[in-house]
């Protein structure tokens, strides 16, 4: 249960005068009537609660699948780039998600936005050891024979110039400069740094795959509700 002039200021109507305001005015309306006390009690997932012909949208969790495009961040906000959360819109556009696993401002593909931390945690903590699978394009012409080196204990430098040793769980040719690799880290462009260490450039790099969750046929930018049970 949660006081409506909370819920108002926590879904981002303005702020507690501002919402105080709202509800004072009849702009409010729970289960079709018009609520004029601030402090009635509720249920977001149960009452219906209308705000100025806009009805709220609220649940314990909500879950996104998102198509990152090349060129945004993984991010909130940011005063220089566009961030993936610039893509949500109605009913999403309210909430405040986080972010569990990022990729890079030159990357692309699936990135999983959640209001929960603790899915959050449960996706990216290392001891999880959650395989995300990303397709991978070359400057040159792949090797299989240097593609299946990653399957070995290979010594990449982290986010911290340290040395550390790590290994694809899988890998696979898909043509002459595309290949797949599966890794359950998530280390500072650990992708790159692997295959730069069997003598590539990565030129795309695409997340295809977190889980048990394969990312489905949509375009960068658009995004789709998914469960947790179709992650882990």
């Amino acid at each position: 249960m949660i006081r409506l002039d909370r819920l108002l200021v926590n879904m981002k109507f303005g702020s507690r005068k501002e919402v105080q305001d709202l509800i004072k005015n009849g702009e409010v309306y729970v289960n079709g009537k018009i609520e004029t006390k601030k402090d009635r009690k509720l249920n977001p997932t149960n009452d219906k609660v209308v705000v100025l012909g806009e009805e709220l949208y609220y649940k314990d969790e909500i879950i996104l699948a998102v198509n990152k495009p090349i060129g945004y961040l993984s991010a909130n906000i940011d005063p220089m780039h566009p961030v993936i959360i610039d893509l949500l819109k109605e009913p999403y556009h309210r909430h405040d998600f986080k972010i569990a696993g990022r990729l890079d401002l030159d990357s692309q593909g699936l990135l999983i936005l959640t209001t929960s931390g603790h899915t959050v945690h449960e996706i990216t903590n290392p001891n999880k050891k959650i395989v995300k699978t990303y397709e991978v394009t070359t400057d040159e012409i792949i090797d299989i024979k240097m593609l299946n080196r990653l399957l070995e204990p290979i010594k990449i430098l982290d986010g911290n110039n340290d040395s550390y040793i790590t290994k694809a769980l899988e890998v696979k040719l898909l043509s002459d400069k595309m290949a797949l690799i599966s890794l359950d880290e998530g280390k500072f462009h650990q992708v790159k740094r692997m295959f730069r260490a069997i003598g590539y450039e990565v030129i795309n790099l695409k997340r295809i795959k977190i889980g048990k969750y394969l990312m489905p046929n949509i375009k960068p930018g658009e995004y789709l509700e998914i469960k947790k049970d179709d992650i882990l």
